[in-house]
């Protein structure tokens, strides 16, 4: 008989696979009258990418305040989440590394992805940290500020992570579970606290508390939770 963790182990297994590995130059864009770089430019390498603690081996990291860094070194996104964007966008030239992801990984499910899982993908081990909070560089890459509100009120925030061990990830590679952390929230519950639980005070405090959540990420919660209890 296969264990509760063995068959979660199995069905993972079977449904995260990446599918593109991304990378990006930085790229000047206008806004607000002023010339800001960015990173979120991300093309399809067609080749393996190298997670590193901080961030991911010749991607290009502008504003490290935001990005990168040990809580947030490496990006993904699942391409089963593309459809819903490219009906609301179809004018746009997609391709994989839109969203600035530098993993474009198939059958990412955020409602069973938490805070803390500790996941083999490829040669590297990689622990969920939390949730994207998008900025006005997402509105510019999708061509439309309105983008940056829809990606909050979406499902799909896709899954940034800490690097424990380096190593090579490549197309096909699989992102397997090794350890869950069911008893933390996950990266749906939090991302909500930003727009449709903002009032939460219970779910507030109780995001907060996860050790393994990201510090800028807790750090915002906080800044929710003072308004909350006003």
């Amino acid at each position: 008989m296969i264990s509760g963790q063995a068959a979660l182990n199995i069905a993972i297994k079977h449904t995260m696979k990446v599918q593109s590995t991304n990378i990006g130059q930085p790229v000047e864009i206008e806004w607000r009258g002023k010339k800001v770089r960015t990173g979120i430019y991300k093309y399809s390498t067609n080749s393996p990418l190298l997670l590193e603690q901080e961030d991911v081996k010749d991607d290009h990291v502008i504003d490290r305040r935001y990005h990168g860094g040990l809580d947030k070194a490496c990006y993904i996104y699942g391409s089963n989440n593309y459809p819903f964007w490219q009906e609301r966008y179809p004018n746009l030239d997609w391709q994989w590394g839109m969203f600035g992801e530098n993993l474009t990984i198939k059958g990412i499910d955020e409602s069973k992805i938490h805070i803390g899982d500790i996941y083999r993908l490829g040669g590297a081990l990689v622990q969920v940290t939390q949730p994207r909070q998008p900025c006005f560089k997402l509105g510019i890459r999708m061509e439309s500020q309105k983008a940056v509100r829809e990606f909050f009120e979406s499902p799909y925030p896709g899954v940034y992570v800490r690097v424990l061990e380096n190593g090579m990830v490549a197309v096909g590679d699989e992102m397997i579970i090794e350890q869950s952390a069911p008893n933390n929230m996950n990266l749906s519950e939090v991302f909500a606290l930003f727009t449709h639980e903002i009032d939460n005070v219970k779910k507030l405090q109780q995001a907060i508390e996860i050790p393994e959540l990201a510090a800028a990420c807790r750090k915002d919660l906080k800044k929710l939770l003072s308004f909350a209890i006003e």
